[in-house]
């Protein structure tokens, strides 16, 4: 039976972020209407907790699959990725493994796609000036993912490396022709801003209540688990707060499970899951000058929805290459 490898260039190459977030529209709709199965991941901590690795099964609409990962976030120090692992997907009639697929191109396309749509449905609809804190791997893709549903005019960009910054704000002028303003503080970088993207490997806040503008949308991105956070609690508190999946939030993210420890919120606190808002059984933004945030985890059925897609453009162009691995009973 053969099987389709996909390189991180295929994927970059099938997968334009603008064209995965109305994928990404429907993944989380099955999350929420419950047609969708995943159970919450499986993760082994190594080397003290500092690094992990988990994996993430999942089936959404005619897809079986899993993601398979490591995550060792002191790799922004190294040639490489903080997110090394891979997509797998099987055929839903027999089983059978079609296609294994780079996680790490998937897993930023993906997560991009789903800040896109969450902009898209809270951010408001005049919101122009996009802050990104953070210059790694996500950082390209929110760029183009924000400014496929956002009319952007400005954007600034924060990192703890200066360095990085300025490295990936000339990349990414080259690459896309927009003006990108470096900013030596994060409160620099979102003084005033309508949208902004925390995609850091930090475990504590790089983000304050103080520093965001009336009306303001966030969407939380780099903080994974229990014990780590980007935004400080009043930032949560004062937010109209969406997820992507409420049983994920609850379990594993720092961003709200520390200010619900301080007593500063409860479960209720949660809005409704970002589906809801795609299906149209919850109100999000209800007034220009409130805050939204969106924290987004990551979801296995986000990568296993997205693989399904790959498999069939990569079939119908001939990209990728096939491998016979078995799988078929030998008489």
């Amino acid at each position: 039976m053969p099987t389709l490898l996909l390189t991180d260039r295929d994927v970059v190459d099938l997968l334009p972020v603008d064209s995965c977030i109305d994928i990404m529209a429907d993944a989380l709709r099955s999350v929420s209407d419950g047609s969708a199965q995943l159970p919450l991941r499986t993760i082994l901590r190594l080397s003290g907790g500092v690094n992990a690795f988990g994996t993430m099964p999942a089936t959404v609409a005619d897809a079986i699959g899993a993601k398979v990962i490591t995550v060792f976030p002191g790799n922004s120090d190294t040639p490489f990725d903080s997110h090394v692992g891979v997509v797998l997907l099987f055929g839903a009639q027999h089983g059978e493994l079609l296609a294994i697929a780079d996680a790490s191109s998937i897993t930023a396309i993906r997560t991009a796609a789903v800040s896109g749509l969450a902009t898209r449905l809270l951010a408001r609809p005049d919101a122009h000036d996009l802050a990104i804190l953070g210059a790694g791997v996500l950082a390209l893709p929110h760029l183009d993912a924000i400014r496929a549903v956002r009319e952007v005019r400005r954007v600034r960009v924060w990192s703890r490396s200066v360095g990085r910054a300025r490295e990936w704000a000339a990349r990414a002028e080259e690459a896309r022709g927009i003006r990108i303003e470096v900013c030596d503080a994060a409160q620099q970088a979102v003084d005033g801003a309508d949208m902004v993207c925390t995609i850091t490997a930090s475990r504590v806040p790089v983000l304050e209540s103080a520093w965001l503008a009336p009306g303001v949308h966030v969407n939380a991105v780099g903080a994974s688990l229990p014990h780590a956070r980007e935004l400080d609690s009043a930032t949560v508190a004062s937010a109209r707060f969406f997820v992507d999946r409420r049983e994920s939030t609850l379990a594993e993210s720092g961003d709200f499970l520390v200010p619900r420890s301080e007593g500063l919120i409860t479960d209720s606190h949660i809005v409704a899951e970002l589906g809801d808002l795609v299906t149209g059984r919850a109100l999000g933004r209800t007034s220009a000058s409130e805050r939204t945030v969106f924290k987004s985890l990551g979801l296995a059925v986000e990568d296993v929805a997205a693989l399904r897609v790959l498999y069939d453009r990569a079939t119908a162009s001939g990209r990728g290459t096939f491998i016979e691995l078995g799988g078929l009973r030998h008489q």
